[in-house]
């Protein structure tokens, strides 16, 4: 059993939540019971999963999008009190980490992915949110290894080399950075969701690989799984609720 707001602090720090701007209100957006045994990790926040906490019943739920974002109403009302009652119900604390956790260098989205390639992270791109690294590989062979690491089919823009020599990764809705990783002579840009740049990807001749928003974003969540296992004393589920997206 561990003390939440130790839980807490460590993630605000190893995050460096204070520091970094975000849309999200990353941090703990639900305060539940003071200790913790059990943590839950998903993706998105939302109805199915707060479902899911009463089955499971975890003392503490880590997302990487939260209920909580700048520009909108944050009254506990109507649909959003209906929504958070299964956390109050069973004094379930909810904790989010948006860009944090995309951009981080060890578990981060971004960053996992290319070690899931065996990809060393050089430099920064994106914001500083995503990261690019220099292999030697197949595309196809790249295509292949994320499809069966993420078991789902995987969309290309095939315009660019087959033989990838430097890549990019932009976690989510990084499509709109193209026009960056071809400034960086990039021949392979792996982002989220799929997006209109196809005519872009095509005149630049740099290949395009769309894993879906969801999917480009449970790696890191996964490793911050594996991280909190080894920090504290406490039992850890994934909880996985896939989009169309």
């Amino acid at each position: 059993m561990e003390n939440l707001k130790v839980i807490i602090n460590f993630l605000d720090n190893y995050f460096k939540i204070s520091e970094i701007e975000d849309k999200s209100w990353n941090g703990l957006q639900v305060e539940g019971s003071p200790t913790v045994e059990k943590i839950a990790f998903c993706v998105t926040a939302g109805g199915e999963v707060f479902e899911e906490v009463l089955e499971e019943r975890p003392d503490l739920v880590i997302v990487h999008h939260g209920i909580f974002w700048k520009k909108v109403n944050p009254a506990i009302r109507s649909w959003m009190k209906e929504r958070i009652e299964p956390l109050l119900e069973t004094d379930t604390s909810l904790y989010a980490v948006h860009l944090p956790l995309d951009k981080h260098e060890k578990v981060g989205n971004n960053v996992q992915i290319l070690k899931n390639l065996s990809v060393t992270p050089t430099e920064k791109m994106a914001d500083d949110i995503g990261w690019i690294g220099n292999t030697d590989a197949d595309l196809f062979q790249i295509v292949e290894k994320m499809e069966e690491t993420l078991d789902k089919e995987c969309k290309l823009l095939n315009f660019g080399p087959e033989k990838i020599k430097k890549v990019g990764v932009v976690s989510g809705s990084g499509g709109g950075f193209i026009y960056e990783a071809l400034e960086k002579n990039l021949d392979l840009l792996i982002t989220g969701e799929e997006r209109d740049i196809a005519e872009v990807a095509r005149d630049g001749k740099i290949n395009v690989l769309f894993l879906g928003h969801y999917a480009s974003e449970t790696l890191g969540i996964i490793a911050l799984k594996k991280r909190l296992q080894k920090e504290f004393s406490v039992k850890t589920i994934f909880l996985d609720f896939p989009t169309s997206l």
